[in-house]
């Protein structure tokens, strides 16, 4: 695909709570707390100060629902905010009960979204029974801490053919048109991976209609993989966000690419939007996000990233700004 040249990347942290775990430095850093680069390798403080991986954020009314991959014990971890600033961990399972054609243990990535008040859907990463693969599950809930119950007794996207699939996301069109974007799991198998869409039932418990590929991994710095997309509309341009390389260590890194087309082609900057490099080591990292609007109206994204310890990924969020369609992000 073209490749767009990249227009001033700025971001601007929004109010991030103090964080914890002094230790070894980074990989790549000195011994006297610099990476290899000169660079700073101390990470800011986390707005959630705890192992809250791939974060989805769901504004409902004033307050804020944030969603996790599993941990603490649960299959899906849940927060609650006000502000985006200060989050209290609900301590319960968001999804008690995983279906039947799932396994434990490999719970990832959840996108909750409230297509009509009151009634809440959630999409899911699961480890399948048959094929051996993540696939990507629904449920729904009437209330947004859950608890939600699975729908359907099969996976709503499970493409054996390309690795299987993770990390779902929602994207509603200016028509209300509802769609879910993914990734095929093909890293798993020596497969490309695809950003992949689809447009949803009007219940959101079911793919209908054809699915098209947006974008795959074509940059050095993506590693052999881009996963966690994210999609928004801005400025009559339709902007996927996505995250790419392992996300076990630094090299991960968020990035984005923009259409005039809902369905591409789609173009990307020749760089990421937020790295570890690239803020100086303030984030190590950063991927996992997600587009959320703040209480003053303004976008905000949330993304997760590492602690110094490379042990836990706490969440960020960080103020968002455009120019013509694409995201401009400052870090102090």
């Amino acid at each position: 695909m073209t490749r767009a040249a990249p227009r001033g990347l700025v971001v601007v942290l929004a109010g991030l709570l103090a964080a914890g775990a002094a230790g070894c430095s980074a990989p790549g850093a000195s011994d006297d707390g610099a990476a290899a680069d000169g660079s700073s390798s101390t990470p800011l403080p986390f707005a959630l100060d705890a192992d809250f991986p791939d974060p989805d954020v769901l504004r409902t009314g004033d307050d804020y629902f944030a969603y996790a991959t599993n941990g603490s014990g649960f299959n899906v971890q849940v927060a609650e905010s006000t502000d985006l600033e200060e989050w209290t961990p609900v301590a319960e399972d968001a999804l008690p009960v995983l279906p039947a054609w799932a396994l434990p243990g490999k719970t990832w990535a959840p996108d909750v979204s409230e297509p009509t008040p009151g009634s809440f859907v959630m999409y899911f990463t699961v480890a399948s029974r048959s094929p051996r693969l993540q696939c990507i599950g629904v449920a729904t809930a009437t209330e947004p801490g859950g608890p939600f119950t699975p729908a359907g007794d099969a996976p709503i996207v499970c493409p054996a053919d390309e690795g299987g699939a993770i990390d779902p996301a929602t994207f509603t069109d200016d028509d209300g048109t509802r769609y879910l974007v993914w990734k095929n799991d093909g890293n798993c198998c020596g497969l490309d991976t695809w950003l992949q869409l689809a447009r949803l039932s009007p219940d959101g418990i079911s793919i209908v209609g054809e699915t098209s590929r947006l974008a795959m991994q074509d940059q050095a710095w993506e590693g052999n993989l881009i996963e966690a997309p994210t999609l928004v509309k801005r400025d009559d341009t339709y902007v996927l966000f996505y995250s790419a390389n392992d996300y076990g260590g630094q090299d991960y890194a968020t990035g984005y690419a923009t259409a005039s087309e809902l369905r591409g082609p789609y173009e990307k900057p020749d760089a990421p939007l937020l790295s570890t490099e690239g803020t100086d080591g303030r984030y190590l990292g950063p991927g996992g996000q997600d587009i959320v609007e703040g209480p003053d109206g303004g976008d905000v994204i949330v993304f997760h990233s590492w602690d110094e310890l490379f042990i836990e990924r706490g969440i960020n969020a960080a103020a968002l700004t455009w120019n013509s369609g694409v995201p401009e992000v400052v870090v102090p």
